[in-house]
């Protein structure tokens, strides 16, 4: 099974390759710091398993797993963080996860979710994502209500991770393929939606929902 790893940490990277390497029917094909680089070596060596960080910088795991995912829905996509908040995995489970593993239960928990996306084709979730599925399908807590996904466009979302992460319209403008203008435009409105007027504000909110990370 060829499997990319994709976290912004490199000591992460090097734990989970040391993981999977001694697994005799697995290898690392590659490895990406950051969402936008997973996309593009996605797309360059259709691995079996993606492993996706929730937060990125540049490109977070939410968008860079919904590009994957609609580009190459063969390959499998999962998510791996140290979040276990709602709104975290109800963002990677529409985005298109095939799985969601917590940093905290490593090891044994990672290896499983692997062969059980590809061998048995099932998702797979680390015990406690998967209570806060059962949860909220029990409460009947709808999805909307916590995914950011609801209230942001794909563009606005991407705009906001590289609002926050301090980028300027001309960054943006350039990085998105699209005019400055563009960008304010789509700053205005990520503003009046949100109801947030500074950029400060607009980072934390960033930070809450997962759509970039306190270290960028």
């Amino acid at each position: 099974m060829k499997i990319l790893i994709a976290d912004d940490h490199g000591i992460v990277r090097d734990g989970l390759r040391a993981l999977i390497e001694k697994q005799s029917d697995m290898e690392v094909v590659g490895e990406a710091e950051d969402g936008q680089i997973a996309v593009e070596l996605a797309e360059e060596l259709l691995p079996d398993v993606v492993v996706m960080d929730v937060t990125m910088p540049n490109l977070n795991g939410v968008e860079a797993t919904r590009q994957i995912v609609e580009k190459m829905p063969s390959v499998k996509v999962i998510a791996l963080s140290i979040h276990s908040d709602r709104h975290f995995v109800v963002d990677m489970l529409k985005a298109g996860v095939s799985g969601y593993v917590l940093k905290t239960c490593l090891t044994d928990d990672f290896i499983r979710a692997i062969r059980t996306v590809m061998t048995a084709n099932e998702i797979y979730l680390s015990p406690r994502i998967a209570s806060i599925v059962v949860d909220d399908y029990v409460n009947a807590v709808p999805a909307e209500a916590v995914s950011i996904s609801s209230v942001l466009t794909d563009r606005e979302r991407r705009v906001t991770q590289l609002l926050s992460e301090g980028k300027s319209t001309k960054e943006i403008a350039l990085q998105l393929h699209v005019s400055p203008k563009t960008v304010d435009a789509n700053r205005r409105q990520i503003m009046n939606k949100l109801n947030i007027h500074n950029v400060a504000r607009l980072t934390k909110y960033a930070i809450q929902h997962g759509l970039t990370s306190a270290e960028f």
